[in-house]
């Protein structure tokens, strides 16, 4: 047996891992060979309801509306969902494989050996979620960077490098990167999830399983289940199925910069004269505006959507629950509406940069986060710009 199975026997039952890198047509192979060979009472795959359904309608996308989601504050996490699809699809296309295969052949075999499968995995859209609650504001700027280059990266792994994903000194050195560069992140997409699907192969029926998981997850997931049928943990994960509470820093974070914004402005009025109170008031929607704008052009937007990003920007800062991306992003969509040409190419659109600019869905989401983004950095700079405004004038 090889290095990337694990067999434990566990209570009375009896459980085959086989961990996998997710690009690997080797993993592809083994999983089909372990299958057939071990006849499980059941096959449990690292996938959630929402990525099977992808894998199984394969026009999932057709289906996708832009304009919802970005009205319903969910353009971050669709951002982030193509940007990990592009990076897997870049590495699994050298080697003719699509990320998922393994699992896609451990359900296709146990179907063809009529053996039921079990879902083990938690809803990626929670985890993403999960991920950036836990993040704070410079942790969220490291992951959206580092999710960023990994989309428009033309680096390339070969077949080697591929295999070397699933050897334990390799991915306990990635490991440990990730850690140490972004701990929270490291916790939700690793560590949580070593406990759940743990948890969820634990439950599942049948004296004898197999479990198909990523690699990165056995170490974890082996010790989880150790621990469950020790009865050392329990197996209620509800309290990572949800949504964390927002702190009351986080809950307040979103108004500090409105609220200074207002009372640095209202100072001026107050103690030097309503000409300095205007001067600062077009410092601030000049700065804020146009740094909107030109992440607007950056993503080349649409005329429209730039002028849309200027005069969204103040508005949003004012009011946090409305964001100058979403502003943005939707006059994106609306002006250049997307093809039925933009779903189809999608998967594929999204594995380089040019397709990121060419698909209007992209080039919508492309919109809506390089304007925040703009924005954001608009706001620090104007910040201390009016502090010295201000403080300038009442020094005189």
């Amino acid at each position: 047996m090889s290095d990337t199975v694990r067999r434990l026997s566990l209570a009375g039952r009896e459980i085959v891992l086989v961990g996998t890198a997710h690009v690997s047509k080797e993993s592809v192979d083994e999983v089909g060979d372990i299958i057939r060979a071990e006849s499980p009472d059941r096959v449990c795959v690292e996938l959630d309801q929402g990525r099977y359904n992808a894998m199984v309608e394969e026009n999932s996308w057709e289906r996708l509306d832009i304009r919802r989601v970005l009205k319903e504050g969910r353009g971050f996490l669709l951002l982030a969902n193509l940007v990990l699809s592009s990076y897997q699809k870049r590495l699994g296309a050298s080697m003719g494989v699509k990320p998922g295969d393994e699992m896609r052949k451990a359900l296709d075999v146990a179907a063809e050996m009529g053996i039921p499968t079990a879902l083990c995995d938690r809803d990626i859209s929670l985890t993403l979620k999960r991920a950036w609650s836990k993040c704070g504001l410079w942790s969220k700027a490291k992951l959206m960077t580092a999710l960023l280059s990994s989309a428009l990266t033309t680096e390339k792994m070969d077949a080697a490098q591929i295999e070397s994903l699933k050897n334990k000194n390799e991915l306990d050195g990635m490991m440990g990167e990730l850690a140490d560069f972004l701990p929270a992140v490291k916790e939700v997409l690793i560590d949580e999830r070593d406990r759940y699907l743990a948890t969820k192969i634990f439950e599942s029926e049948g004296f004898r399983l197999v479990a198909v998981i990523g690699a990165g997850h056995m170490g974890g997931v082996v010790s989880w289940l150790e621990k469950l049928a020790a009865k050392e943990a329990e197996t209620d994960v509800s309290e990572i199925e949800v949504l964390p509470p927002p702190s009351v820093w986080g809950k307040a974070a979103g108004w500090v910069i409105p609220i200074l914004l207002v009372a640095l402005i209202a100072s001026g009025f107050f103690f030097a004269d309503a000409d300095i109170s205007l001067k600062m008031l077009i410092q601030w929607v000049l700065l804020n505006g146009s740094l909107a704008a030109v992440g607007c052009i950056a993503a080349l937007g649409h005329p429209l959507s730039v002028i849309t990003s200027f005069f969204a920007a103040p508005i949003g800062t004012i009011n946090p629950f409305l964001a100058v991306g979403v502003f943005s992003g939707v006059a994106e969509a609306t002006l250049r509406k997307p093809r039925v040409l933009d779903l189809e190419h999608l998967t594929d659109d999204i594995t380089s940069v040019k397709g990121f600019y060419r698909n209007r869905i992209t080039r919508a989401l492309l919109v809506f986060f390089l304007s925040s983004l703009g924005g954001a950095i608009g706001n620090f700079i104007a910040l201390p710009s009016i502090m010295k405004t201000l403080f300038d004038s009442l020094a005189l």
